[in-house]
């Protein structure tokens, strides 16, 4: 299985696609397909029936997969960054390739 430097929680910059620009916070990774689904990118339509969630069923607005190529990690300083890894201890930790700081 392959590693990701993206992880649930970070804030992304989608550098391709039609949301190209947009920044947004990782709500989930999908590793066995190598997407993650981004807060308010990738906007699809899907058509619900009546459920208790949904009593009037119809048609909801949910946030759909992009493939893990197609964003970058920001950095501190809002711009987006490559990763790095470095050994601190026992600890394997990523840093932002632009500015040196560890994320968190």
């Amino acid at each position: 299985m392959r590693k990701f430097n993206i992880k649930k929680g970070d804030t992304v910059y989608v550098n391709a696609g039609n949301d190209k620009g947009k920044t947004g916070k990782v709500l989930e990774v999908l590793r066995d397909k190598d997407r993650v689904i981004v807060e308010g990118v990738n906007m699809v339509s899907k058509h619900t029936k009546p459920n208790p969630k949904a009593p009037q069923g119809g048609i909801l607005k949910q946030e759909a997969g992009i493939h893990i190529s197609n964003v970058q990690l920001m950095d501190a300083n809002g711009k987006p960054t490559k990763v790095g890894h470095k050994m601190e201890g026992d600890k394997k930790i990523r840093y932002a390739k632009t500015t040196g700081e560890e994320i968190k």
